[in-house]
């Protein structure tokens, strides 16, 4: 009996593209939904968005979050006119005084760099140690809280940096603020979309010569996965390809 090649290519090939249609499919149903992340603080709630083409950074965090790691650590690095980092484990019992900043969960995340996604203000970042590779703490975290930069504040990063800032770019730090110095050197992975007050007043309290703030900002974090149609309309931010 012969066999007959091409139409069981033929049917390998339906069955494939059957197959791949269903993930797809699945894949579109899942993207209805978002993690909505809420870190609440004595001076308010800041709501984010994590991205998802930083997939590596997005998953630990929300990881993190779930299990409560994030609830009552501190805000232990505050610089105005600059960022608020957190994130450090060992500045949950820590005394006044104490230095902080080289707590972690014992492993990095690989770097997530995207020449779309940079410093603007209000984008959250992974801080990390000086490894050569870039990779982020599996834990510390920062918000970026600098405000809009002038035009020889942005000829001063570029200088800084050694290279031009993108047109794109420089527009949206004329407007809106950032830290241009951090681009593809620290991993962002999400965004503020309500809350920057909150930021700008954790930023603005009084901190030590190691701008670790005099009165402990405590933190909890919230993670809730809901509807990207209830976030546009609670919070009126626009995904792609809604």
């Amino acid at each position: 009996m012969k066999i007959n090649y091409l139409k069981i290519l033929l049917l390998l090939i339906l069955s494939f593209t059957f197959h791949f249609s269903i993930a797809q499919e699945k894949k579109v149903r899942k993207s209805k939904k978002d993690f909505l992340v809420t870190i609440t603080s004595e001076f308010g709630k800041i709501y984010l968005l994590l991205y998802d083409e930083t997939p590596k950074h997005k998953a630990n965090f929300i990881k993190l979050a779930q299990r409560g790691f994030y609830d009552s650590l501190l805000f232990h690095r505050v610089i105005d006119n600059f960022m608020i980092q957190g994130g450090d484990p060992s500045s949950k019992n820590a005394k006044a005084g104490d230095r902080l900043g080289n707590g972690d969960v014992g492993y990095k995340i690989d770097a997530e760099f995207n020449p779309e996604i940079f410093h603007r203000r209000g984008v959250i970042a992974a801080a990390r140690d000086n490894n050569p590779e870039k990779a982020s703490s599996g834990c510390q975290f920062y918000i970026v809280q600098r405000k809009p930069l002038s035009e020889p504040e942005i000829q001063q990063m570029e200088a800084r940096i050694g290279k031009p800032i993108p047109e794109q770019q420089k527009e949206v730090y004329r407007k809106i603020g950032g830290t241009p110095h951090l681009d593809m050197g620290y991993s962002v992975f999400g965004e503020v979309i309500q809350g920057l007050d909150v930021v700008d007043k954790i930023a603005a309290v009084a901190r030590d010569p190691f701008d670790r703030p005099q009165k402990d900002v405590r933190m909890s974090v919230k993670v809730e996965e809901i509807k990207k149609k209830k976030i546009t309309k609670l919070f009126g931010y626009q995904f792609k390809n809604q």
